[in-house]
Formats: C-alpha cells, sequence, structure tokens
C-alpha cells in the first residue's frame, strides 16, 4: 500500500511513522540508506514511515542510534504497544470494514466481530487480569463495533468463517455465556452473505496445523492482507505469496470442513451440551 491509511485523526502508529519521515529527511538520509544502517529493507521503512507497519523494538532502536535522538524512537515504541485497540492492531481495524470478502479461520476462539458483549469480556478478562471492570467493558464495546462496521458498510462483505471445534466446546466466561454465544453465532450463520463452517474433531491434524488467520480481498486496488494470530499479538500481511497461500489454506479448510448445514446442526447440538451444564 503506497499511502497511509486514512482516519479521523493521525494515530500513534502513523505519528511513529511521521517522526521517521521527518527524521530521516532533516537529516538528508535516503530511505534505502536508512533501511542499510537499521537492518531492515527498504519495504519495511516505507511501511513503517507510512503508519500501515508496527515497527519492531530493535528498528526503534535503531532509528535512535541512526539518528542521535536519545531513546525518542524507543519512548514511542513503548506507547503504541500499550494502546487499546493495540497500535499493532490498528492497520488491520482500518482494512476490514473496507474489504469486499473475508476469510476466517478460528481456532480456540472466535473472530471478534462475531462474538458477543459476555464473550468478549471474559475474552478480556483473561488476557488482561489487573484491568479494572471499566477497562474491561471499553475493550469489549470497541470489538463489538468492529460488526457494527460490517454491518454499515456498502455493500457489506461477503464472509466464510471456518470455526475449529474446540472454539465451540472451550466454556468461555461459563456455560450460560457459551449457550448465548452459539445462539448468536447461528443467527449470525444464517445471514445474508456469510457461509459457516465447523471444523471436526474428526477431521484431525486438517484441523490442528494451521493457526488462526483472516483473510481480506478488496474490490480497489488495495492490497490483499492477511492478518495471523502471534505470540505477541499477530501481525499483519501484504506480500502477494503469504496472501495467496493463505487462500489456499482457506480453501483446503473448507474441503475438509463440515458442509453448512452439518455445522449449523453441529453448533446448535454443541450449544444444548452448554445448556445442560447451566
Amino acid at each position: 500500500m503506497g499511502e497511509r491509511i486514512a482516519g479521523d485523526e493521525v494515530s500513534d502508529l502513523a505519528a511513529f511513522g511521521i517522526e521517521v519521515l521527518a527524521a530521516r529527511e532533516s537529516r538528508k538520509i535516503k530511505q534505502r540508506h536508512l533501511a542499510d544502517a537499521t537492518g531492515y529493507s527498504r519495504f519495511y521503512v516505507s511501511k513503517v514511515e507510512h503508519g500501515v507497519q508496527m515497527p519492531s523494538d530493535r528498528f526503534a532502536e535503531r532509528c535512535d542510534e541512526v539518528f542521535g535522538t536519545n531513546g525518542l524512537f524507543r519512548r514511542l515504541r513503548r506507547r503504541i504497544s500499550n494502546l487499546d485497540p493495540p497500535a499493532w492492531f490498528a492497520p488491520y481495524l482500518r482494512l476490514e470494514p473496507q474489504a469486499a470478502r473475508i476469510f476466517d479461520w478460528s481456532v480456540h476462539c472466535l473472530v471478534g466481530f462475531a462474538q458477543t458483549d459476555a464473550y468478549a469480556r471474559a475474552i478480556f478478562r483473561a488476557g488482561y487480569p489487573r484491568d479494572t471492570a471499566e477497562s474491561i467493558a471499553l475493550k469489549a464495546a470497541e470489538r463489538l463495533r468492529r460488526r457494527e462496521k460490517l454491518d454499515r458498510a456498502d455493500p457489506p462483505p461477503e464472509i466464510w468463517l471456518v470455526v475449529y471445534e474446540a472454539a465451540l466446546r472451550a466454556v468461555v466466561g461459563g456455560p450460560r455465556v457459551m449457550a448465548d454465544q452459539l445462539a448468536s453465532l447461528a443467527r449470525y450463520a444464517e445471514s445474508p452473505g456469510v457461509d459457516f463452517q465447523v471444523m471436526p474433531f474428526g477431521a484431525g491434524a486438517h484441523g490442528v496445523h494451521m493457526s488462526a488467520f483472516t483473510l481480506l480481498t478488496f474490490s480497489d486496488e488495495t492490497a490483499t492482507s492477511v492478518w495471523a494470530d502471534g505470540p505477541r499479538g499477530g501481525r499483519l500481511y501484504q506480500e502477494a505469496a503469504v496472501t495467496a497461500e493463505a487462500a489456499r489454506v482457506h480453501e483446503r479448510m473448507r474441503a475438509h470442513a463440515l458442509s453448512p448445514r452439518d455445522s449449523l446442526n453441529l453448533l446448535c447440538a454443541i450449544r444444548e451440551e452448554h445448556l445442560k451444564n447451566v
């Protein structure tokens, strides 16, 4: 992507890129020279400067060394690490409502825009055990806004969800929360423009060999994008080879998953199991 993603305000991630660009140009350092000096590619530097790449700690440290900025970029990097939603997720969140098609593979928990408020709160409570109830509520509300943005899109994106059975059986927030979540998911699965399949335990290795990811494709010239989960939150990929492989993987997932009707039947059966434990 050649231009900074537009928004109502300049995000902290975009601000980091603006500062890198300003520091580089004020010192008359060419982009390729900064790439060489920091040990990163020119493409990486360009994405950081355009606010679509979360800079690594190492990149921030190298910028301070190259520019002689006495820890400025390390401080900016720490700041964007603590945002809500996190800065590393911001580029994806801007792209999601612009997508023409969304292909999701969920393994341990459901994709954010398909979550209920109570389910989202339980997920955030597990991930942020020291946060206040108010902070958790705000995080959950932000997550639910993702669904609202998709519903308001004109036209709304086509969505294909493939969910591993474990994500339906995990008791997130308690049996009642899970029963309500699966009821909501069942309604969503029957919405126009939404395809839903379950990868059952019986599919064996097909359900466990790949971590969760979301593939976005667009009707304009925006680059096809993949969000993949990782140990430090995740990463946005837009390289053609990576996105093409993600598309092939999702196609294979759909081939090994249950049919949409059988998937919905299994979802409802699992919901009944949760209800028995309420």
